[in-house]
């Protein structure tokens, strides 16, 4: 067995007087996509955040690679977000600049790669997320499922070792979530990218996910792969998987 890309122990966030993150501990196996699942509010996100320094943890430790990230200052983690790609909810294109501007922005922002190699890098990341002939296209002038398409292979230009997917089928209908959900397994299979994805979408969950993680409370009540997870006692883990009503709120 291979040392896991990411080790995370204790890892704690508070926002004031409240504990999101309670001391999480748990690995991601060089490869397997790990879902996280968990109600509205459980800090999924929160999560998602501490993985690329977007946020910094109060208690604890995040090691990629053998590298806690706790420990760099935001010029350290430079490099090392070339390697951890992180797709956001809304896909966050840059509305003033074209597909193409779009998906060469990261290119151009980390520097060192020429215009030519840009162009070409363009195309093939298009290429992968199935569309064509988009470059010169405005966001605005997009569908919800082909701005999350453009969003996917901006984040893919840099050949990312760790993809974080936040919430990536939210707003979409049913057979354009089912076209991401399909998306993200064949860049895994092609790429041998590892990925993390937060999700309240189980059909996308089951699709696309080697384990899933349960967190509620503040800490994960239930890590493993599906046929664990399908035949768990716990009753708020079956209660989700089943779409339940919610007892308090019914």
């Amino acid at each position: 067995m291979s040392e896991p890309l990411y080790e995370i122990r204790g890892l704690t966030k508070r926002y004031g007087d409240r504990t999101v993150l309670d001391g999480l501990d748990f690995d991601i196996e060089r490869g397997e996509c790990f879902v996280v699942l968990g109600r509205s509010g459980s800090g999924k996100s929160v999560t998602l955040r501490q993985l690329n320094g977007l946020e910094k943890a109060d208690g604890g430790s995040v090691v990629f690679d053998g590298v806690d990230l706790a420990d760099l200052e935001e010029r350290e983690l430079f490099p090392i977000r070339r390697r951890i790609a992180m797709l956001f909810q809304s896909g966050a294109l840059f509305d003033s600049m074209n597909v193409f501007e779009n998906v060469a922005f990261p290119l151009r922002h980390h520097g060192g790669i020429a215009e030519e190699e840009i162009a070409e890098r363009v195309t093939q990341k298009l290429g992968l997320v199935h569309l064509k002939d988009v470059e010169g296209k405005m966001p605005s002038d997009l569908s919800g499922g082909m701005k999350k398409r453009v969003a996917l292979a901006r984040s893919l230009a840099l050949d990312p070792e760790m993809m974080l997917f936040d919430e990536p089928t939210t707003g979409l209908d049913p057979m354009t979530a089912a076209t991401i959900g399909h998306l993200m397994n064949s860049i895994q299979k092609e790429l041998g990218v590892t990925s993390i994805v937060v999700t309240h979408d189980l059909a996308l969950a089951r699709k696309v996910g080697d384990r899933l993680a349960f967190l509620d409370s503040g800490k994960f009540c239930f890590v493993g792969d599906w046929a664990a997870a399908d035949a768990c006692d716990d009753p708020l883990l079956a209660a989700f998987l089943a779409g339940r009503e919610d007892e308090e709120e019914g």
